[in-house]
């Protein structure tokens, strides 16, 4: 299923709650509409999940159907969903480091980090150029304000928690991650020689998939981020999606454990690092 699926079936959910609710109190959908001064396809369109409810629809069909005392859990409920799907343009609308100081509350209590790549070098991993030529790209790309100087100060600063508290990073990339030229040979080569650094770090698990790992039975997927396990973060090209539902969750850490047994680590690890910063010439 993918993830843009799941928040779907979340809307569903909901709608079916708010079905169950109108069922209970003896309403028919076009009593309620007309109660609630709704044209009368409204109510199934929310019940079926096809239109978003607004805190005013979920409040207005909680007293009409005599189910006042649910009020504020459904709007919590409607917000976490709305929450988990997040446009880029809404995010980064005043510029790139409000997204970035986004994320500060999680990373800071999180314990146990699990990050999956085919494409980029995790955040905390990167170094200032390879963050700097990214964040100009987006920049860039998105036609945003410049506050490109603050955004890397943030992402630069964030990357204390990789030396603080009782921290454990497990970070399986796909070999294309280290081939792939972010802001030319120079910055690709300290990146790739940073990797190496980190990779030593007692609280560090570094595995790189090989490209020639036999692929049949699990192919890279999305790049994606788990927290502790409570949370999966992943990142689309037009939005920024949050997993929270423990069944979602578990499949992805299910996954990045399946990962997980095609990389290779140590010695063999940092032997594809090395080939890749040679391949730079």
């Amino acid at each position: 299923m993918s993830s843009s699926s799941s928040i779907q079936q979340a809307r569903e959910a909901l709608g079916k709650r708010l079905r169950e609710i109108r069922k209970d109190s003896g309403l028919t959908a076009r009593e309620l509409a007309s109660r609630a001064g709704w044209h009368e396809s409204k109510c199934s369109r929310l019940e079926n999940g096809r239109t978003t409810p607004s805190d005013g629809d979920l409040r207005a069909y909680a007293m009409h159907c005599g189910a006042t005392g649910q009020a504020a859990d459904l709007i919590a409920t409607a917000r976490n969903i709305n929450g988990s799907y997040v446009e880029w343009r809404r995010m980064e609308r005043s510029g790139l480091r409000r997204a970035q100081a986004s994320v500060i509350p999680l990373w800071e209590r999180t314990r146990h980090f699990r990050a999956y790549s085919s494409w980029l070098v995790p955040g905390p991993f990167q170094t200032r150029a390879y963050i700097e030529a990214l964040l100009r790209s987006i920049r860039d790309r998105r036609a945003l304000p410049d506050d490109l100087e603050e955004a890397v100060q943030v992402r630069v600063d964030k990357q204390r928690i990789l030396h603080e508290g009782p921290r454990r990073f497990a970070v399986i990339l796909e070999e294309s991650t280290l081939r792939h030229r972010i802001g030319g040979a120079e910055t690709m080569a300290g990146q790739l020689g940073h990797l190496l650094s980190l990779a030593t770090l007692p609280n560090v698990s570094l595995g790189v998939i090989p490209l020639s790992a036999d692929r049949t039975a699990l192919w890279p997927v999305e790049d994606f981020w788990i927290f502790d396990d409570a949370q999966v973060n992943i990142e689309l090209v037009s939005a920024f999606l949050t997993v929270t539902q423990p069944h979602e969750v578990g499949m992805y850490a299910r996954t990045f454990a399946d990962l997980a047994d095609l990389a290779v680590y140590g010695a063999s690890a940092r032997a594809l690092i090395t080939s890749a910063i040679d391949s730079l010439g």
